[in-house]
């Protein structure tokens, strides 16, 4: 069974997250936006924040989304403004997940978030959701990936 996790990351949780992937037997998938988010953190959440309350999407650089060889995909994403990040939901527009096990390792420093929740239950009903709270700060959190 051949098995990918396709993640985001901007401050280091999800590259953290993805070298247990990694362990775990994993092919790892990064996904970068062409537009880089300012180095500022105070802009980073605020334009970042407002693109993702916005359901924003992102033009990434070279996102394969041939996900045809793999039967498990899980998707790693942090939360910004109780939402996914413009990569993150244009990754989920432009991959087709249909006959795949699909399931979220989802890092936040704040835990579950409402609307995050609801999109996936909303859209990928039959799917897992792993939350870890800042991965990088607290390893300890890496033991509930149980994939």
């Amino acid at each position: 069974m051949r098995k990918i996790f396709i993640y985001y990351s901007l401050t280091g949780n999800g590259d953290f997250v993805a070298s247990k992937m990694l362990e775990k037997g994993y092919e790892v998938r990064k996904v970068i936006e062409k537009k880089k988010m300012p180095k500022s953190f105070f802009w980073r959440i605020l334009i970042g924040g407002f693109r993702a309350g916005m359901n924003k999407k992102a033009k990434l650089i070279d996102y394969d989304n041939n996900i045809s060889n793999y039967d498990e995909v899980v998707i790693g994403s942090p939360i910004w403004n109780g939402r996914f990040p413009p990569a993150i939901n244009s990754v989920l527009l432009k991959t087709n997940f249909k006959d795949k096990k699909l399931s979220f390792l989802i890092y936040s420093g704040s835990g579950a978030r409402p609307k995050v929740m609801k999109k996936i239950n909303e859209n990928y009903p039959n799917s897992e959701v792993i939350i870890l709270k800042e991965p990088k700060t607290h390893v300890d959190e890496l033991d509930k990936i149980i994939y």
